[in-house]
Parts: structure tokens; sequence; C-alpha cells
């Protein structure tokens, strides 16, 4: 509390040198924690995302049967009830087919998510380890 700086223990090139391994072991294993610990948080927001499409994709069918089902009885009065039923149909199986078509181009397309900032620290990481770079804790 006096304002005097604690001196600054030096340690000679031989011990500097001794402690490189067990730096980089302690950043690898930072880094692996690092990863790990964005990737969990990462995956518990899609969990809870996907976990509240499929509670709105199942309302969203029973509405879609019921609004099948008025189509059908709608058509049901200018036509025999079977023919109401098979255009009805008809038009559900074209749109189910298009829906597909564009979910499997949409799932070659895509890539899963990367941890970004964990990879953005191991860049830099490797940068200050080969002298390229200033390792600034942030």
């Amino acid at each position: 509390m006096t304002g005097t700086p604690e001196p600054v223990q030096r340690r000679g090139l031989f011990k500097l040198i001794a402690d490189i391994p067990s730096l980089l072991m302690d950043l690898v294993r930072g880094e692996i924690e690092s990863f790990k610990q964005e990737l969990i948080g990462k995956l518990k927001l899609a969990g809870v995302g996907i976990g509240l499409l499929v509670g709105a994709a199942t309302f969203l069918f029973f509405a879609l049967l019921v609004f099948l089902a008025a189509a059908v009885l709608g058509l049901a009065t200018v036509l025999p009830a079977w023919a109401a039923a098979l255009i009805v149909g008809g038009g559900i199986l074209v749109i189910a087919v298009i829906l597909a078509l564009i979910g499997i181009s949409s799932l070659k397309k895509g890539v899963p998510p990367a941890p970004t900032e964990t990879i953005k620290s191991i860049k830099k990481d490797v940068r200050v380890i080969k002298g390229t770079g200033k390792r600034v804790n942030s």
C-alpha cells in the first residue's frame, strides 16, 4: 500500500527455456478448454432453438390438418367428396416434394458453425510462438 512495486524476480535463461514446455502445455490446455466452452455454449443455444422449432412445427402440423379438412369440405360443396379429397391431396404432395428438394439442396450447402473465437485465439497463439505477433490478453 506504500506504492513501492515489488522487486521483479529475474529468472535465468536456462530456467526460462525449461519453462517453455509447461507453458506450451498450459496454452494448449487453455485453448482446448476455451474450444469446449464455446462449443457447449453454441450447442446449448442450438438445442433451445431446435426445441422451440419442434414445438412450433407440432402446432403447425395440427393447424395444417384443420385447414386441409376445411379445404376438402369447401371443395366438396361443388365437387364430389372423393374428387375434392384427391385435389387437396395432390396439392399437398406437390408442396411436400418442393419443400423436400429445397431442404436437400440446403443441407448440401450447409456447413456446421465453427468455434470462431477459439480459432482466432489459436491463430494468434501460433503467430506469437512464431514471433510474428504480440499476445495481448483482452
